[in-house]
């Protein structure tokens, strides 16, 4: 049977947008269930010169899956979890989050976890391999990348692609795949992210793996169609705490020697939350009964660090850790969520807030911040976001995955002065933490709002040869227009 593409209209409002709250157009959408109907769904595009958008969850925050004109390819319906095989699992790119940890955590024997730990568990697989997800058990579990195995892909030409880790490699630079040969780009004299989380830009390097070339290729590359992940024993035991300080210096003295405390006794997650972020909290128990549930704060506790072991707590941690002004524990799955619920309060009190407000100034949005840096630069960043928006005189909350150095500063704007003042200052920090030997995106991706940012990472000379690997694969610049770059 064939695909049907149908035409958009007023019924279809929801997929003209994604959490970055850009607003697009479009002229038809479809709906493909199988890896057949996508390959239809590109030739119609090429025949009638329609860019092609592609979507999944539409979770993302970078404007990656906001049409532009043409198709919208939208891969919910591709949701199908299929068996564990071993300790991998093949499932369709429309599968959510939520929906593979119940398939995984079914109480096989063994009894086996997907280590990626996004907040929002309603994104879809396939966004996350789209750029390169992480979350907060990246600290000791990586990104996504890590636990890819293989992908199925089709090409813009309609041809469709098996890319395996450990089977197809490049050859130096030099690859083949399918009927398309090349020359992956050279970057390395222009940008190098070694040690750094970074997900900003296609992934090239000497001899890859090349299932790597399309994980956080944001679409540009092909549409994925099936995903093998790979599976890790479940941890014995799991333990959480959240550990307040009564200063931010105090906090990050911690973080510090939660690093420092060896392989063997390497948390999973090192998680931060500033003064602003507490403050806030505290008013919306206050003011809001949704939240009213949320654990008291002492005055006192004015930073916090959330962190996790996947197995006991070494006795120097909680004697450090006894140290500080409040400490709570959580042992198992069920009492972390508790904590966890604790952490994702605080994008959720961001987003109320802005709602609010959005009913005076419908244009305005939150202005969130994705970037990491060297872990010598921890306190220098950390310094230079408080000092500029004291300046500027911005409210804020700083939050976030602080063990990989990338913590995001949300802006919150009164006003749409306040807006373009927020705009002014990250696109100033963005140019520092590249001079620093940063990222402009750890986890969040490029997509339509910042491919300013990543001309600032790689200069014209690398966005240029990318747009070259890009012409490899999409001779037409159909697949993805305007994600990375314009």
């Amino acid at each position: 049977m064939a695909i049907q593409i149908l035409d958009v209209n007023e019924g279809h409002a929801d997929y003209l947008c994604d959490e970055s709250r850009r607003v697009g157009h479009a002229e038809t959408i479809c709906f493909p269930r199988s890896t057949t109907e996508v390959a239809q769904a590109l030739e119609a595009a090429s025949t009638n010169g329609w860019p092609v958008t592609i979507q999944g969850g539409r979770t993302g925050i970078t404007g990656g899956c906001v049409p532009d004109g043409g198709l919208i390819l939208n891969l919910s319906r591709m949701n199908a979890i299929g068996e564990i095989n071993g300790d991998t699992m093949a499932v369709q790119p429309g599968a959510l989050l939520a929906d593979i940890r119940k398939a995984v955590g079914g109480g096989g024997d063994p009894a086996l976890f997907f280590p990626s730990d996004l907040t929002e568990t309603t994104a879809s697989i396939g966004g996350m391999v789209a750029n390169n997800a992480s979350g907060a058990r990246s600290f000791r579990y990586g990104a996504v990348r890590n636990w890819i195995q293989a992908l199925e892909v089709v090409l813009a030409n309609g041809e469709t692609i098996h890319v395996e880790r450990g089977v197809h490699k490049a050859d130096g630079l030099g690859f083949k795949l399918g009927g398309i040969e090349g020359m992956l780009p050279d970057l390395s004299h222009l940008r190098r992210c070694d040690g750094i989380k970074n997900a900003a830009g296609y992934f090239v390097k000497p001899d890859m793996d090349l299932v790597d070339l399309f994980i956080g290729a944001e679409g540009t590359l092909g549409v994925v169609t099936e995903i093998t992940i790979r599976l890790l024993p479940e941890p014995g035991q799991m333990n959480g705490l959240t550990a307040f300080f009564a200063a931010e210096e105090e906090a990050l003295e911690f973080v510090r020697f939660l690093r420092g405390a060896g392989p063997g006794a390497r948390p999973s997650a090192i998680e931060f939350f500033d003064c602003q972020s507490l403050a806030l909290l505290r008013r919306m128990k206050a003011e809001n009964a949704a939240f009213s549930d949320l654990p008291k704060l002492e005055s006192g506790c004015r930073t916090a660090i959330y962190f996790e072991f996947d197995c006991e707590v070494p006795d120097a941690v909680v004697e450090k850790a006894d140290e500080a002004v409040d400490c709570w524990f959580a042992e198992g799955a069920h009492e972390i969520e508790a904590l966890k619920k604790f952490r994702h309060a605080i994008p959720e009190s961001v987003n109320m807030l802005i709602g609010e407000r959005k009913k005076t100034i419908p244009e305005l949005t939150k202005l969130g911040t994705d970037m990491s840096v060297p872990d010598d630069r921890l306190e220098d960043v950390m310094r230079m976001y408080h000092d500029g928006l004291a300046e500027a005189g911005l409210e804020y909350v700083i939050f976030g995955h602080i063990g990989n150095n990338h913590v995001h500063v949300n802006i919150l704007p009164r006003s749409m002065a306040e807006y373009e003042a927020g705009r002014a200052l990250y696109f100033d920090w963005a140019k520092q933490v590249v001079e620093w030997g940063g990222s402009v995106s750890a986890e969040h991706g490029i997509g339509k709002l910042k491919t300013s940012f990543l001309e600032l990472m790689y200069g014209e000379e690398g966005i240029e040869k990318m747009r070259v690997l890009k012409t490899l694969f999409d001779r037409d610049g159909r697949l993805n227009p305007g994600n990375l770059f314009i």
